[in-house]
């Protein structure tokens, strides 16, 4: 698999790399997990992502590293979805990070992002939003001394605040994730492009939308399912008609979009299984969207360029059960 620079970091990093949440966290066997890995990397992954607040993904991967080596590159991020993570706490921080560094059986990271510092109100991560303070970024720069984080980074899920953020110049590496593929286009200009110019890395996640555009869902053809904005509607129809033209799955349509921006160094991937590593991987492989079809796609996007007020955040959950309005966890979609 080709590799690319990861801005300044000086990594290079396969084009495609794995999310650690679902093949970690996904409900499969271990030795199933453990096997996806290695075929990960004989296909050429060199880079896997997690997080703590990714459930036992951390604990999880730690169990398959043992049995396949650490990746060449690996990231996690500092923060958690507890309501009683205190951010602002340097001991809390360093035992975060500690506690990562132990489970995952390793003596350094690569990469260490900042879970979600764009939503202040999820995790209350700055002393001063405008200025870029706070203890987390503190500490990271402390590990950073230590070289025991080698690059500290965000990762996110916002835009304008992440713009912001990136804009501030103090980090490495950005991972945008939900908002850039073929439908949602809302990171390009102020996350993607302003990382570009300071030369940071750039890493995407979920290229398929959590499931929104890894296959065709009847949902869509659905004049009942009234949560779905028409403009959404049509949009889906669209791309579907475009990919049957094309004899293209959705899935392959969609990776190959987000691989077809040479400011995305990488695309993390969420296979759960070897099948769909094995077809993610075909499709990096296939190479970037020629011309006339991207801009096909730029067309599709135009139609509804921004998020419409109310729209689901899970669409993959939504549109695959569509009569379902608490997803996962009972969680309101």
């Amino acid at each position: 698999m080709n590799q690319t620079l990861l801005g300044k970091t000086g990594l290079n990093v396969s084009r495609l790399s794995m999310g650690g949440l679902f093949v970690a966290g996904g409900g499969g066997e271990l030795d199933a997990a453990v096997a996806t890995m290695k075929r990960a990397y004989e296909l050429g992954v060199n880079y896997v992502d997690t997080a703590p607040g990714y459930g036992m993904s951390e604990s999880v991967l730690g169990q398959i590293f043992a049995r396949t080596g650490l990746p060449e590159i690996l990231s996690t991020k500092v923060g958690q979805d507890d309501a009683g993570f205190e951010s602002k706490n340097p001991n809390v921080l360093k035992a975060s990070i500690e506690h990562s560094l132990k489970v995952l059986g390793t003596d350094h990271f690569e990469m260490v992002m900042i879970h979600e510092p764009d939503r202040p109100g999820l995790t209350d991560w700055w002393t001063d939003m405008r200025k870029v303070e706070g203890p987390v970024l503190d500490v990271l720069l402390d590990y950073k001394r230590q070289g025991i984080i080698r690059n500290i980074g965000l990762g996110g899920t916002g835009v304008t605040e992440l713009g912001h953020l990136v804009k501030s110049g103090k980090f490495d590496v950005v991972l945008t994730a939900f908002n850039y593929s073929i439908l949602y286009r809302e990171a390009e200009d102020v996350v993607i492009n302003e990382a570009k110019k300071l030369g940071m890395g750039v890493i995407s996640g979920s290229p398929l939308q959590q499931g929104g555009l890894a296959a065709k869902h009847p949902a869509v053809y659905d004049d009942n399912v009234y949560w779905l904005h028409p403009k959404r509607r049509r949009q889906f129809k669209d791309l579907y008609a475009l990919c049957d033209d094309l004899k293209m799955t959705v899935a392959d349509m969609a990776i190959r979009f987000v691989a077809s921006n040479p400011d995305i160094d990488t695309v993390l991937m969420g296979a759960r299984n070897m099948q769909e590593l094995e077809q993610n991987v075909a499709s990096i492989e296939a190479g970037p969207l020629p011309a006339d079809v991207l801009a096909r796609l730029d067309e599709i996007a135009a139609v509804l360029p921004c998020r419409p007020a109310g729209e689901p955040w899970g669409m993959g959950y939504r549109l695959s059960c569509p009569n379902d309005f608490k997803g996962p966890g009972g969680l309101n979609y």
